[in-house]
């Protein structure tokens, strides 16, 4: 039996949880009153707490019925989370315990960046090496070209299209983002910034857009820089331009959570409509079945591949 571990950031249960999970995130250090009472502010907005792990819990089942529809038998999926049970330590040990032969390990994110889905990979190792377990495992990388997922994407971002009129299209401005993360991997020679740009281009000659930008998202409040541009800044430089017409496509992000439904749904709507912009973001994917199919064929590729990492 092949174990295909699926990962994902995880969150927090419910408001009660918010202290835990993201003391966890902290690496042990709670956070403090202001950015707590920020960060409930930010939770009740979007209803309360993140749908991202009962999402993530779908796409897991999802990818199991798309898996044995393929070959009956031959795949279990487990569930492992970076900040939330069940962790990916626990989904390492409960597939050590089922004897398992190897196992295929992915993040539900599309591109590589050693400060995302690299953490991920390490995690797992140090749960292999922590209970001195042998168990070959095979890490994909990243799959931000995966011809069924721009397929996918291009598939989105036509529906998002309809929402506005003919002559509203004229002028349409699509805007791909993804997880800002630290300058400083510009200097590493990471992949992510690349990897970005090259699905939005795939995208949209697909589509045959000639009018997109790329831009980050939800940076985290810290004291070194993050990539820029944020989509905020994105948003008042299309205003200040005098577009009226924007597509946010999310495409590093494959569930809603925070991120999405705060940071873009609110934050960025609202700025939107201050500056006389109409606004829609593409729906995420979450647990659609076309999505979970396209699941299902990386995580067959790979095993085609055998002991080859996928590019990233």
């Amino acid at each position: 039996m092949i174990g295909v571990l699926l990962m994902a950031y995880g969150s927090a249960r419910d408001p009660d949880d918010l202290v835990r999970y993201y003391t966890h995130i902290r690496h042990g250090r709670s956070p403090g009153v202001q950015q707590l009472d920020n960060l409930r502010r930010r939770y009740e907005a979007i209803g309360g707490f993140s749908p991202l792990t009962a999402i993530t819990q779908g796409q897991a089942k999802g990818l199991q019925q798309v898996l044995d529809s393929q070959d009956a038998g031959r795949f279990r999926v487990y569930l492992g989370l970076k900040h939330s049970p069940p962790f990916i330590a626990d989904a390492v040990e409960q597939m050590v315990q089922d004897r398992v032969d190897r196992f295929i390990a992915f993040v539900m994110a599309p591109h590589y960046s050693s400060m995302s889905v690299g953490e991920y990979f390490g995690e797992v190792t140090a749960a292999l090496n922590a209970g001195d377990r042998a168990l070959n495992w095979q890490g994909i990388r990243s799959w931000f070209d995966v011809p069924s997922f721009i397929a996918l994407v291009a598939e989105g971002l036509r529906k998002t299209q309809k929402l506005f009129d003919a002559a509203e299209r004229k002028d349409l401005v699509t805007v791909f983002t993804a997880h800002s993360l630290p300058q400083r991997i510009y200097r590493m020679g990471d992949p992510y910034p690349q990897q970005l740009r090259q699905t939005g281009e795939l995208v949209a000659q697909s589509l045959g857009l000639n009018r997109y930008r790329f831009s980050w998202q939800s940076a985290g409040r810290t004291s070194e820089p993050w990539m820029r541009p944020d989509i905020l800044e994105t948003l008042r430089a299309l205003g200040v331009e005098g577009y009226k017409h924007v597509v946010v496509c999310p495409v590093g992000f494959v569930s809603d959570h925070l991120e999405i439904l705060y940071d873009l749904d609110i934050e960025g709507q609202t700025l939107a409509k201050a500056m006389g912009i109409h606004m829609e973001r593409m729906a995420s994917f979450n647990d659609d079945p076309r999505f979970t199919r396209v699941l299902a064929e990386i995580v067959l590729n790979a095993v085609e591949q055998g002991n080859e990492v996928m590019k990233g």
